[in-house]
């Protein structure tokens, strides 16, 4: 797990500028060291200018405490350690001095200037210095050293403090990125993981509808027959046996065909049901995961409904279905028919069903008129029913009200146009139009 910038910021627990207190007590020993170094070295140059030993102790002290603000100013430590390098003291301060400034997130132009600022001064002071001893005789060597021990010093004292601190700064710098990087991710992370439980939910939803528009319109149908062919046998048991024993027989045939249709229904929901639990063994699931299994869970809505779904080639079977229960029904069909895809001829089929049902349920006795029209481009059905005459009546089916909602979401899916409502005369008109492709 990673460490977020909340986490980070809520660490930080030193005084002042510190971020740490590790980092405080760091700095109060470096600058304490600085001072009592640039304090015994201010004894000879007090000596040398002239001065009360006091103020040249006192003096180098104020200079070596400078180091106390290296994080937060360090501009500001290396003039002094430059400004101190002619009187022989803050080695410890120019040091540490350089190698705060480059470690900062300032210029490198002026991390540059400040730092051969201090190289030519340690070049010039240790040039002099060299030249007086060997002309006071405390130091015999060749002329050609003097220039070479200066280089060598001013190089010395330098480059190496320069060279970590870029190294350290850089370093600090790509961790800090990568923490930023991870904090990014991380919240990215939980985007998504809150996108795909939202695409799952929607999902879930989705197949509880079409669940739900199915179980309708598969048992909604064969149920409304029965009960009519039910309340007509109940009508005619004792005046026409013969009819009676026919309708017997189509209340037994629905009544199994609503069963396999069910059966077939809940061996795919079974089927999907065993396939989400297979997929969820094991502790971990990944992110990638979860978003596909939602997206397929979403895409199953449209592609479960195309598998062994009717077709328009069982129109007339349907048309007939309605008949027998003593409906009377004109089918006619314009155009050529030709096969389409399996969800668009699903359907259609769902369309007509349902709207032959309503006529049951709500208009029994009514005369009823089916169209169907193949176009080159769409398909189109209309059912319309005249004013109830108030046979068959009796059969008391219930209603939902989900018929025209889930006719309307078939429909609509598919990217057709579905209008229903009452005609003039009375009657009721469904009509529905969808795209051939």
């Amino acid at each position: 797990m990673t460490t977020t910038g909340e986490d980070h910021v809520t660490a930080r627990g030193g005084p002042w500028w510190w971020e740490r207190r590790r980092s405080a007590v760091l700095d109060v020993g470096l600058a304490a060291v600085s001072a009592l170094e640039c304090g015994v070295e201010g004894v000879p140059f007090a000596w040398e200018a002239g001065i009360p030993v006091a103020v040249g102790v006192l003096f180098g002290l104020a200079a070596g405490a400078v180091l106390l603000v290296r994080r937060r100013w360090p501009i500001a430590v290396v003039l002094v350690a430059i400004a101190v390098t002619p009187a022989a003291m803050g080695f410890l301060l120019g040091i540490v001095g350089l190698y705060s400034l480059a470690a900062s997130d300032l210029p490198r132009r002026i991390i540059g200037s400040l730092a051969g600022m201090q190289s030519v001064g340690v070049l010039i002071v240790m040039f002099v210095r060299m030249r007086q001893d060997i002309a006071r005789g405390d130091v015999e060597v060749g002329d050609w050293l003097v220039p070479f021990a200066s280089v060598t010093m001013a190089l010395g004292v330098t480059a190496p403090p320069v060279l970590l601190g870029l190294y350290v700064g850089a370093r600090r710098r790509l961790m800090e990125s990568l923490r930023e990087r991870a904090d990014s991710l991380e919240r990215e992370l939980q985007l998504l993981a809150e996108r795909a439980e939202e695409r799952a939910e929607w999902a879930r939803n989705e197949e509880r509808t079409r669940i739900a528009r199915e179980m309708h319109d598969v048992v909604a149908h064969r149920v409304s027959l029965m009960v009519v062919h039910a309340a007509a046998l109940q009508a005619v048991a004792r005046k026409d046996p013969e009819k009676a024993v026919r309708n017997a027989a189509l209340v037994g045939d629905m009544g199994r065909q609503a069963l396999t249709e069910l059966r077939e229904m809940l061996g795919v929901l079974r089927a999907g049901g065993d396939a989400v639990r297979s997929g969820s063994k094991g502790s971990s699931v990944p992110l990638a995961a979860v978003g596909a299994a939602a997206a397929a869970a979403a895409s199953r809505v449209a592609v479960e409904e195309s598998v062994e779904g009717p077709s328009l080639a069982e129109i007339d079977e349907l048309v007939g279905q309605s008949a027998a229960a003593g409906m009377v029904v004109d089918l006619s069909v314009e155009g050529e028919y030709r096969s389409y895809a399996p969800e668009v001829e699903a359907t259609a089929y769902r369309v007509v069903q349902e709207a032959l049902t309503n006529v049951h349920k709500h208009a029994a006795g009514a005369k009823t008129y089916v169209r169907l029209a193949h176009r080159v481009s769409e398909i189109a059905m209309q059912v319309e029913n005249e004013p109830p005459s108030g046979v068959g009546s009796s059969a008391g089916l219930p209603s939902g009200g989900n018929g025209l909602v889930g006719m309307r979401e078939r429909v609509s899916a598919l990217g057709g146009v579905f209008v229903s409502g009452p005609t003039d005369a009375g009657g009721f008109r469904v009509s529905a139009v969808i795209p051939a492709s």
